[in-house]
């Protein structure tokens, strides 16, 4: 990777915008595997982010270790990630922007989603993408009521090689720390009557979500 780029904060487009999928969680608590392949109201929850995810971007990539024929059926490229070991979403975020550059040199943003939050917003990125755009921001991210979301969140690839320094030279992991150097946006959604962003960790969660889903 070249150095980072200034970052062009021109209008946003849907097509200059490349969405991944983090579908590589260990699921200790919930026996392992792969979680995205448990199902919510009869579909994986691989198949509710892919159509909740896809209408907002312009192409998507599946972020996740192992045998990649596991996804096949769903037809989108499966990219491990850029970083050895378990190096958590912070490490999707990076493998994104790296294929990118290789694979899809008019994309410009990254737009990330969790795989086990099937009820994530289906404007998340046009109201993120307007926030960058209206603050003035590098970034931006989701947030509900306090707490924010930063696995929800759109990305400049021209920040590539700085996350990759500070991955590789500062073991850097915790998405917020390495956020905190830039001006970020945050993006409110109500929680109400759900929280958009809620995500199923535990056995329990998927009986939750279930219920959601009804």
């Amino acid at each position: 990777m070249s150095e980072s780029q200034p970052i062009d904060k021109q209008r946003i487009a849907r097509q200059n915008i490349l969405g991944v999928l983090l579908a590589g969680g260990l699921a200790r608590r919930m026996g392992g595997g792969d979680k995205c392949l448990r199902t919510v109201g009869g579909k994986t929850m691989l198949t509710h982010a892919i159509n909740r995810a896809g209408p907002q971007v312009g192409s998507l990539i599946i972020n996740a270790a192992g045998d990649p024929e596991r996804f096949a059926s769903y037809g989108f490229p499966v990219v491990p990630d850029a970083i050895e070991g378990f190096a958590g979403p912070l490490a999707g975020i990076l493998t994104a922007m790296e294929w990118a550059h290789t694979h899809a040199p008019e994309v410009a943003w990254v737009a990330s989603f969790a795989t086990d939050a099937p009820f994530f917003p289906e404007d998340l990125t046009s109201r993120l993408a307007q926030a960058i755009e209206c603050d003035g921001a590098e970034m931006a991210c989701a947030q509900t009521g306090a707490r924010t979301h930063p696995v929800f969140a759109l990305w400049p690839v021209a920040l590539a090689a700085a996350l990759r320094r500070a991955m590789e030279d500062e073991k850097m992991r915790k998405i917020d720390l390495w956020t905190a150097r830039y001006k970020i946006a945050h993006v409110v959604w109500t929680s109400d009557p759900v929280d958009p962003f809620f995500n199923i960790n535990t056995v329990d969660d998927l009986h939750v979500a279930e219920e959601f889903s009804l």
